[in-house]
């Protein structure tokens, strides 16, 4: 709630144009004070600029991540600006949610899906997931098109993935031999989880241990809820006179859990 400010009047009894900035000054600070803590503590914006999730999580969608779900650290606050080591709060990410978070060898955050936890496995073998060397459910559904951030469109096989907690989701792929397709077995650290893109060809993720790799516990920013907003082709959303014909109003206000 705004403060109450006593203005200064002028000889017509109307506030001065001084206590008129001054007051407008305080107003701003509350509402940039406000939107600090929203953003901090509860929720955080992200736009989605590449397919690593689609078509679960397309490119120009929006979407919130809860903060208060895995707790805090450091990587909650803007710029890091409250520095510590570490952990308060929260739960541990489970298997199959989709997860912001800060690869150690990056500056950018990243949005993938939880695959392995702590002390697992995982191994991918002819494009199917292993994970303590079991193979994870893997059913074909079909075939899509999918567009990546450079315009770029292929024809994309689709398949059900089901993990043995049963949470299950839809993954793509060009085909069973792509480099990732068939990997070693990754064995996961203590205190670190194992990241993954549904998009599984077009997705730069732990697999890949030089740039994203293992993701410690600390390093997660929130866990992804709803797409609030969401546009073709990654169009600036303040542009509002392209949002006709360009608003994808169907993918709007819906949980990206779907």
């Amino acid at each position: 709630m705004a403060g109450k400010i006593e203005n200064k009047l002028d000889a017509n009894g109307k506030p001065t144009a001084k206590s008129e900035i001054w007051e407008t000054i305080v107003i701003l600070v509350q509402a940039l004070a406000i939107a600090l803590i929203f953003r901090s503590f509860l929720f955080q914006p992200f736009s989605i600029p590449t397919a690593s999730l689609q078509s679960n999580v397309m490119i120009g969608d929006y979407i919130l991540a809860s903060k208060y779900t895995y707790g805090y650290s450091k990587y909650s606050f803007p710029f890091e600006i409250i520095p510590f080591s570490g952990r308060i709060f929260g739960r541990a990410p489970e298997r199959g949610e989709i997860a912001v978070f800060r690869p150690v060898p990056q500056t950018v955050d990243y949005v993938k899906r939880v695959i392995g936890l702590p002390g697992d496995t995982i191994q991918m073998k002819k494009g199917v997931l292993h994970i303590n060397g079991t193979a994870v459910q893997k059913e074909r559904v079909g075939t899509i098109i999918d567009t990546d951030s450079r315009g770029d469109s292929l024809e994309m096989i689709q398949y059900r993935e089901t993990l043995p907690s049963g949470v299950s989701y839809l993954v793509q792929e060009f085909s069973d031999t792509r480099p990732f397709d068939e990997t070693s077995v990754y064995t996961v650290p203590d205190g670190h989880y194992f990241m993954m893109g549904d998009n599984r060809d077009r997705s730069l993720d732990s697999r890949s241990l030089q740039t994203v790799g293992y993701v410690p516990l600390e390093n997660f920013i929130g866990k992804a809820e709803v797409r609030f907003f969401s546009i073709k082709d990654n169009i600036n959303p303040w542009q509002v006179w392209r949002w006709p014909g360009n608003v994808r109003l169907e993918r709007m206000f819906q949980s990206v859990y779907q």
